[in-house]
C-alpha cells in the first residue's frame, strides 16, 4: 500500500500556489505517486468494510467514482483557482456527486485529515424528515446517538439555526434538531498517523464505529425519497427498512 507523506502536502500546497496547468502537467507523476495512489489504495483497502456497511455503495477506485478531481470546477465559484489543496474519497450510493443520500468519506488537507459520514449539503426537506424521526425517537436515531456517545472522536457538524428552535429539548437531541446540514466527523492533525501504515486501519475502525449514524442518515433519506420515482436508481428495490433495523445488513460487527 502506498502511503501519504509530507511530500503529499507539499505537492498540494505548491500546485495550488502555482495555479498553472503547465506546472501541473510537468509534475503529474508526483500527483500520481504522492496523491492519487495513496487515495486509490485506501479506497481498495476500505472497500470490503464499506460494502459490509452498505452493499449498494459505489466503490470503484477511480476519479469521479470515489476519488475527487484535483482540478476544481470553477463555473459557479468566485474563486477561480484551478487546483484544490485538499483531496478526498467518498463511498456513496449512485453517482459520486449526488446529494440525495449520505456517504462515508475521508479528506486530506494541508492542516490534517477528517473522516466520517453524512452530507456535504443536505436538503431542507431531508433535514425536516430527520427532525421528525429524532423527535419521535426513532430506533435508528437512538442507535446513532448511542454510537456518537460511545465514540467521542466523532462529533456532529453542520450549520445551525441562528436562533434556537428547540430550547425545551435535551441538549443531545438539540445537537441534531438545530442543524440545517449534518455530518458526523472525526478531525485530526496527527501527521504521524496520516503518514503511517496505521491510517488505513484507523479509517476502517472509524467507519465501523460511525456505521449506526450512516444507517440513520440513509434511513432518513429512504423515507424522504420514498415518493420520488428518481430515487429508484439510488435505492434499488429496497424500501425504507423496518424501524430499528439497520439498512443493508443485519449484523453490527464486521468480525
Amino acid at each position: 500500500m502506498v502511503h501519504f507523506s509530507p511530500k503529499t502536502l507539499d505537492f498540494l500546497f505548491e500546485n495550488r500556489m502555482h495555479n498553472s496547468k503547465i506546472w501541473f502537467d510537468e509534475h503529474k507523476k508526483e500527483y500520481q505517486s504522492l496523491v492519487f495512489e495513496p487515495l486509490r489504495d485506501l479506497v481498495e483497502y476500505l472497500t470490503p468494510t464499506a460494502l459490509f456497511i452498505d452493499p449498494h455503495l459505489t466503490t470503484e477506485a477511480r476519479v469521479d467514482k470515489t476519488i475527487s478531481r484535483i482540478r476544481r470546477d470553477t463555473r459557479f465559484s468566485h474563486d477561480k483557482s484551478l487546483y484544490r489543496d485538499n483531496m478526498w474519497f467518498i463511498f456513496r450510493r449512485g453517482k459520486m456527486h449526488g446529494t440525495s443520500v449520505p456517504s462515508l468519506y475521508f479528506e486530506i488537507t494541508c492542516d490534517g485529515f477528517s473522516y466520517g459520514s453524512g452530507f456535504y449539503c443536505a436538503s431542507t426537506g431531508y433535514m425536516d424528515t430527520m427532525r421528525k424521526l429524532v423527535l419521535k425517537e426513532d430506533p435508528l436515531y437512538l442507535k446513532a446517538q448511542n454510537a456518537l456517545e460511545k465514540n467521542p472522536v466523532f462529533h456532529l457538524e453542520g450549520e445551525c439555526y441562528k436562533r434556537p428552535h428547540y430550547k425545551e429539548k435535551p441538549e443531545e437531541m438539540r445537537n441534531w434538531l438545530e442543524r440545517r446540514n449534518i455530518c458526523a466527523s472525526a478531525d485530526s492533525a496527527d501527521f504521524d498517523l496520516l503518514f503511517s501504515d496505521r491510517l488505513a486501519e484507523t479509517l476502517r475502525q472509524g467507519f465501523l464505529a460511525v456505521a449506526p449514524l450512516y444507517d440513520f442518515f440513509l434511513h432518513t433519506a429512504q423515507i424522504f425519497e420514498a415518493q420520488d420515482p428518481h430515487s429508484a436508481a439510488l435505492f434499488g428495490s429496497e424500501r425504507a427498512p423496518e424501524a430499528g433495523k439497520a439498512p443493508g445488513r443485519e449484523k453490527q460487527d464486521m468480525w
